[in-house]
């Protein structure tokens, strides 16, 4: 079974464990995380969307920092040719696949480092920016995430704060530009206006069902039917925090049973065809009953073990986003 998964955090990572320059460098084709490219091929990938992550709070230029990450994807691409891809298209997907080999399809994840110039974020489609989140966890010159107590770790869903005027400027262009907007991590009003002050279909690539875990992180049914009816893709994230209401005292952990109800929930709500994969590799802690690349046929087996058909698995391990690429980006 093929994957293409629409969120990890490894670019970054890379980024961050080679500049603490102890030990081993880290690389694309080689690393102590989540994901590297022998994994990724051993779990069959055909598509991997690598996330251009900048915590806005710990570097002096949102800016500059994301200009140094997308420098690192493309030294990985180029030294790993023969094995992955760059790709902007659904179409450059598929031939990759058809030619045996895996795609990397680019993104953001923090609209700040656009420094909410629309110039910045021309460039960054110029240089194969496909998909952007408008915030991370902090609020920003485009939006509002979900509020969070940096105190004690609460989070609570926004429902004042949405776009910004220069946020509904971004949606637009993106729009016009032919990038994707992502809705993950926007608070509730965000995504609301998002879906007001656009046309096309969108993306929440990692996040899951509130109806199943009440993590504001994660969908409301409306927030499911709304990106559904729209044509969109919901990428599963596999935190354990999003996939599971945890008891006091209760073993934290990522296991693949809680992922199931989350697909059968949005299944019922949004149908099949909105459901696809967003890992959040290199981007979570948690201990992972699927704890890298390589293992992710376990989902495809245990989406059958739960009685999804052969076509319904094929629809959330690849077919799902690799069609919504095809539609969107050609």
């Amino acid at each position: 079974m093929y994957i293409a998964d629409m969120h990890c955090d490894t670019i970054s990572r890379i980024y961050d464990e080679n500049a603490k320059k102890c030990g081993p460098a880290w690389t694309l084709g080689h690393n102590g995380g989540h994901l590297d490219l022998t994994r990724m091929a051993a779990g069959n990938y055909a598509l991997q969307n690598f996330a251009l992550f900048t915590q806005i709070k710990k570097v002096t230029d949102p800016f500059a920092h994301c200009m140094d990450l997308l420098s690192l994807f493309y030294r990985e691409m180029e030294a790993n040719r023969g094995r992955i891809r760059p790709a902007l298209t659904g179409t450059e997907i598929v031939k990759n696949m058809e030619e045996g080999k895996m795609s990397a399809l680019l993104t953001i994840e923090e609209g700040a480092v656009c420094r909410g110039e629309i110039e910045n974020l021309r460039r960054f489609y110029e240089k194969g920016v496909r998909m952007m989140t408008l915030t991370w966890n902090f609020e920003n010159e485009l939006a509002s995430p979900n509020r969070i107590d940096w105190q004690t770790g609460v989070c609570t869903p926004e429902t004042e704060r949405g776009l910004k005027p220069r946020g509904i400027e971004f949606v637009e262009e993106m729009e016009r530009l032919g990038m994707i907007v992502d809705v993950s991590h926007l608070g509730d009003a965000g995504i609301r206006d998002v879906l007001a002050h656009t046309r096309k279909p969108i993306a929440a690539s990692h996040s899951n069902a509130r109806a199943v875990c009440s993590h504001p992180r994660n969908l409301t049914d409306d927030m499911i039917r709304a990106i559904a009816d729209r044509g969109g893709v919901i990428g599963i994230n596999f935190c354990a925090a999003f996939l599971r209401d945890f008891a006091p005292g209760e073993e934290r952990m990522s296991r693949i049973s809680y992922m199931m109800e989350h697909l059968r929930h949005m299944k019922q709500v949004g149908g099949i065809g909105c459901i696809g994969l967003g890992t959040d590799f290199d981007g979570i802690d948690d201990e992972l009953e699927i704890p890298g690349a390589d293992s992710m046929q376990r989902f495809a087996g245990a989406m059958e073990r739960a009685g999804f058909t052969v076509g319904e698995i094929e629809a959330v391990c690849y077919k799902n986003v690799l069609n919504f690429y095809r539609e969107l980006l050609g």
